[in-house]
């Protein structure tokens, strides 16, 4: 297992923002992860880094990866993936097998283990249409179980596992025999849609920063909201989207922070809706962060 010291963690965020943390694990196997979690203490845990803000005062503690954990398997119409699997790659897999169901996540460049903690979704789709049961590291008995998907409590972006008691192993999906090429023209019609309107990651980004209110989209609130033309030195908002920020070069962590708000602030003026931004900020807050944070996630985030 890979063990590094002081290591720039803006080298793994999509958003190319981050400062150094003090201890970085990449665990390799399901055993040297779970043995890594009974060993700390404190830790994060991250995949892709895709849905994520980290911190430019880095973070002064232990960091643990898991994308060197690549095994998957497929049995039948079932798929068995290990928490660092990419999430595109294991949607190429079900296809080259005719399974349907992962068609939406061609798109998306996190993980598996990301996938299901937020219960990421696209196109009608979503992880838990098609999860069947997890296995889990239990933090606080600090041993393994398995659980259902009806002991997760999945909702839209949500899962018991953001609750922070449970870290993913690996996750075990349920799909369906369909028509090879029908399932991979729906990938590709996936991909142009998402190449039309949202930024590639050659733009640093982190995918959707407010999640949708219930029936209607933060896109139309915030573009109605006039957003785009939020262009400053360092971020902006996406010209064809208005829910993305892209760093345009040596962007800081608060840099996004402060344009996110005045974002929620706009939509807040005009629509009277609070926005929950859907991406994560972790890392050392400064005081600014904090004040940020605590308008944007209406509680100061860790």
């Amino acid at each position: 297992m890979q063990i590094k010291e002081d290591f720039e963690i803006k080298n793994l965020t999509t958003y190319k923002i981050g400062g150094k943390v003090r201890k970085v694990y990449f665990p390799e196997t399901q055993e040297e992860f779970s043995a890594l979690l009974r060993e700390l203490d404190e830790y994060i845990v991250l995949g892709g880094c895709s849905n994520v803000l980290f911190s430019s005062n880095g973070l002064d503690g232990n960091l643990i990866f898991t994308t060197e954990m690549k095994n998957f398997e497929i049995r039948g119409n079932n798929v068995f993936a290990a928490c660092g699997v990419k999430a595109p790659l294991l949607a190429q897999k079900a296809a080259e097998n005719s399974l349907t169901g992962m068609e939406f996540l061609i798109g998306l460049p996190g993980t598996i283990g990301g996938a299901v903690y937020m219960n990421a979704g696209a196109h009608g789709q979503a992880v838990s249409d098609t999860l069947v049961s997890c296995c889990l590291f239990d933090k606080e008995a600090k041993e393994v179980v398995y659980k259902q998907k009806s002991d997760l409590s999945f909702g839209y972006r949500t899962s018991a596992l953001q609750g922070g008691r449970y870290v993913l192993l690996f996750a075990e999906f349920g799909l369906r025999k369909g028509n090879q090429d029908e399932i991979k023209n729906l990938m590709e019609r996936n991909l142009s849609f998402r190449k039309s309107i949202q930024p590639s990651l050659a733009y640093p980004n982190a995918g959707s920063v407010f999640k949708n209110p219930e029936n209607d989209s933060a896109g139309r609130l915030l573009d109605k909201a006039g957003v785009k033309e939020f262009d400053f030195e360092r971020v902006r908002v996406w010209d064809k989207h208005a829910n993305f920020i892209v760093n345009k070069g040596g962007a800081a962590s608060e840099d996004v922070l402060e344009l996110m708000v005045k974002m929620k602030n706009k939509v807040k003026e005009m629509f009277t809706i609070d926005l929950i931004p859907e991406q994560i900020f972790l890392g050392n807050m400064s005081e600014k962060e904090e004040e940020l944070c605590s308008i944007l996630y209406k509680k100061n985030q860790k």
